[in-house]
């Protein structure tokens, strides 16, 4: 099963034009991220849903310290309310980067996630909320929308968010430009919450994806969204792991500065290779499979988000056009 992500920089003209794209591609959800100083996933969520009549959505990833997630919560119940069946709550501590940009602090990411997850969980069973926790308090309220059936899904990628996810979350989502050694290690410490849960949960993973008739033509097209991820330290394990190396520090400074030909010549066409789905119809191919042998249930194509793009690229990979 394939899904499409937007990152939350494309116009609205653009959504619109590949809106068909996506329906006539058997694409199953749209999966809207949200980044600050970017485009509101809510709101384009409801947009969205009322333009089609069988794409689902998912908010991803909502970060509980900008977005209550008694607020997130109700605006998902509310998008279920009138599209039943249709959506989806991620959610996620959010960029580091971006959190320091709004002026906006993290701490005990662990303990506000689990909060964050027991609170969403328990507004969607129907439940009157009692929660006395460090990071939320909630004192005997219920959504007015009664139970919903909205799944919970947790954007993860350190080894403790990833247990978590496996005990707590009814998904796990791996971030994009992730490895396939990293991702196999996520997959792996998932299941070690789900073991502690007696349960398994769906495993996800975003893909950046680009395909050309040559290689580097479509790595040169990935370089400036795989840097705005890599650039965070919390990647510097995933990096390691997938076999090469990166002055994150100066990409960091680099794409803080708009300095384009920097922040693509520190990312090199080997980091796409190995944090990717890049390249021929051939090469992209053998690398989702690769990425589909480690485990995921799903995988969401990002970095796609012009009709022009996503044709070819979905043509390629044998879905009909």
């Amino acid at each position: 099963m394939i899904d499409i992500s937007l990152e939350g920089k494309e116009p609205w003209p653009e959504v619109r034009a590949i809106l068909p794209v996506m329906e006539r591609n058997g694409i199953d959800t749209v999966w809207l991220a949200c980044h600050l100083f970017q485009r509101e996933p809510i709101a384009r969520a409801a947009a969205l849903l009322s333009a089609s009549d069988s794409l689902k959505i998912a908010l991803m990833a909502m970060s509980p310290y900008t977005v209550h997630p008694v607020y997130a919560a109700m605006a998902a119940a509310t998008l279920e309310e009138m599209f039943p069946g249709r959506v989806t709550l991620c959610l996620g501590v959010g960029a580091p980067r971006d959190l320091e940009a709004a002026g906006v602090e993290a701490p005990k990411p662990l303990a506000t996630l689990r909060e964050a997850i027991a609170v969403t969980r328990g507004l969607f069973a129907g439940e009157t909320v009692h929660h006395d926790g460090t990071a939320f308090s909630v004192r005997g309220r219920r959504l007015e929308t009664g139970a919903c059936a909205v799944p919970v899904a947790l954007a993860a990628s350190g080894p403790k968010m990833l247990e978590l996810a496996g005990e707590a979350a009814d998904a796990v989502l791996i971030s994009a430009a992730a490895s396939v050694p990293f991702l196999q290690s996520c997959l792996e410490t998932v299941a070690e919450g789900e073991a502690k849960a007696g349960r398994r949960i769906r495993r996800i993973g975003l893909l950046y994806a680009a395909v050309a008739e040559q290689e580097a033509a479509a790595h040169a097209g990935l370089k400036r969204m795989l840097g705005f991820i890599l650039r965070g330290a919390h990647h510097a394990r995933n990096i390691e792991l997938g076999g090469s190396s990166l002055d994150q520090a100066a990409l960091a400074k680099a794409y803080a500065a708009e300095d384009w030909p920097a922040v693509e010549r520190l990312v090199s066409d080997e980091i796409v290779a190995r944090h990717a789905a890049s390249g021929t119809p051939e090469q992209v191919r053998a690398r989702m499979a690769e990425y589909q042998e480690v485990g995921l249930d799903r995988l969401v194509l990002s970095g796609v988000s012009q009709s022009p793009d996503l044709e070819p690229l979905l043509r390629h990979l044998g879905r009909p056009a």
